[in-house]
Formats: structure tokens, sequence, C-alpha cells
């Protein structure tokens, strides 16, 4: 744990300088909370990629007020986050033995969704799991051929068919699931938001086969989110929600990213938990969300 911990300080702290470091240089010296002092901070949550409701919010909180002084900020700031990630419900993935568990995972192409599957597929087997990955992003050649390439990293077996109906090939993984008794299925589907309709169209046919098939094995819809898109990653969740009852975000590239308090804006704004996070490059680089630990290695 502490070399993971080690790593995952590492990971945020870039994020760590830009949400938290710079308010608290800017503010904890200061004798109250003026409203140049206040506008200052709102200024830099923004920049911070905390979101402007969301900075407005905190900032109000402190507006008016005297118990907590700017020397406190930290320790506010602290608290805030901590219960904004607290009010998204479990960060821990959902799953249940001795039952097939289907994970819906989507996003936007481009967002790290591929390798995060195949990672995913790697993180289950090495528990000693039977994972299968459906290839539901069938008009993307290269997707097709990237999953397949990760599935083979993984030790995944894997559902393909170039060009077929992305309904057609989740069927056909369900039916091999069920039939040659797999823990696991990974369903990969496409990401192109340029049209909204057409994506919408095809996620929510997947998710019917999903519910008319298997509804009690849809373990989680996954958003997939690069950490450096930050508020834009709040956009295209908003896309995705509207098109899939999504339970939960996985952030990849948070590794080097100053915009990781796109995590905060996500709970606060979408009532969503994050559950997994990828901090680096390897087959292991891929963690289970700890809401905890992701605040003290933003503070420490």
């Amino acid at each position: 744990m502490f070399n993971f911990f080690d790593k995952l300080k590492n990971t945020v702290s870039k994020t760590a300088q830009a949400l938290v470091g710079n308010v608290v240089n800017t503010i904890s010296d200061e004798e109250e909370f003026s409203e140049f002092v206040l506008e200052d901070m709102e200024d830099l949550l923004i920049s911070a990629d905390l979101g402007i409701d969301y900075a407005s919010e905190l900032v109000d909180k402190l507006r008016g007020q005297n118990k907590i002084k700017p020397s406190q900020v930290k320790e506010f700031m602290k608290e805030e986050f901590l219960k904004t990630l607290s009010e998204t419900g479990s960060s821990t993935l959902n799953y249940s033995d001795n039952e097939l568990n289907i994970y819906f995972i989507t996003g936007v192409n481009g967002a790290g969704k591929t390798t995060l599957i195949g990672k995913l597929a790697y993180k289950f087997k090495q528990e000693g799991k039977r994972v299968l990955i459906a290839a539901g992003d069938t008009f993307r050649a290269a997707a097709e051929e990237q999953v397949d390439i990760w599935s083979k990293r993984s030790g995944a077996d894997i559902v393909r068919r170039d060009k077929a109906d992305p309904a057609s090939v989740v069927y056909e993984a369900i039916q091999k699931g069920r039939n040659e008794n797999y823990n696991v299925i990974l369903v990969d589907t496409a990401g192109r938001l340029q049209n909204k309709f057409n994506l919408m169209e095809e996620l929510s046919k997947i998710k019917n086969v999903i519910d008319k098939n298997a509804p009690e094995s849809l373990r989680e819809s996954i958003l997939v989110i690069d950490a450096n898109t930050g508020q834009n990653g709040l956009q295209q969740a908003k896309v995705f929600k509207e098109c899939v009852n999504l339970t939960s975000v996985a952030l990849t590239k948070l590794d080097g990213s100053a915009k990781g308090a796109i995590v905060l804006a996500i709970a606060k704004e979408l009532k969503l938990p994050v559950k997994l996070v990828g901090v680096g490059e390897k087959m292991e680089d891929l963690k289970e969300f700890e809401p905890q630990e992701f605040i003290k290695a933003l503070f420490e």
C-alpha cells in the first residue's frame, strides 16, 4: 500500500498544485476573507478545472462567515472535497461471485477506453476470473484490432465480428458467457460524439440487448474519461448520461494531468462515483479509486 500511495501522490502532484497548492499559497496568509481574496480563490479553483458552479458554491460558504479563517482554507477544502466524494455512494466496483458480471464501457474515441478494457480484463484475470471481451466498436477497424491485441495481452477471450451490428456482437457474447461459465464480460462500445443521435441509438440498442437477455448481470455502466480533458470531460459525461444510465466513471491518464479535479466536478454535478483510475502505462496501473487516499494524496 505504501508504494501505491507514493505512486498516487506522484500521479496527482500536478492536480494537487493547481487545486490545493495555488489556493493555499495565495490565501492562507491573509487576515480575513475579503471580497478580493474570495474572488482570487474562486478564479484559482475554476482554473484548476473544479467547475464554475462548484467553485462558486465553495467560495459562497466562506462569504459572510467568521468561523473559518484564510489560514484554515486547506482543512476547509479537504473536508468539502471528501464530503462531495462520499455523497456519490460507494466507489467499489460492483461484482457478484458465482454469477455472470457484465460491464458496459462507454466513452469518446481517444479517451483510453480500449486500454482501460485491456487493463480491467488483466485485473480480473489476475483474480482468477474467466473474462470475455465483446468488441462492440465494429465500425472502426483499428478499434477491433486494438481490443484484440489487449485481449491477448491480458489473457482474456474475445467475441469479434468486423463490421457486424454491435448489438449482435454483444448478444453473442452474452450467450457464450452464459453457456461457457464466464465470470466477466467487458463490452466495448463506439464513442463518436460528432453525431450524438447515432451514438445514442447505438448505445441504446446495445443496452436493450443486455436488458433483455441478461438484466440481472449488468453490474456497471462505466464512462471512461481522459483526465486531461478537464471540463470537456464533464460535458461528455452529460451526453453519455443522457444515452445510458451511467453508474460510475473511470479516469484514464491521471498521471501527468493537472486537471484531476474533474473527479470532484463529476461527483458534484452528476453524482457519479469514480471507481477506477489509470495511474500509469503498465498493465497493473489501473486501480480501484479510493476517495480517502485520493484526498490524502492531494493534500499531503
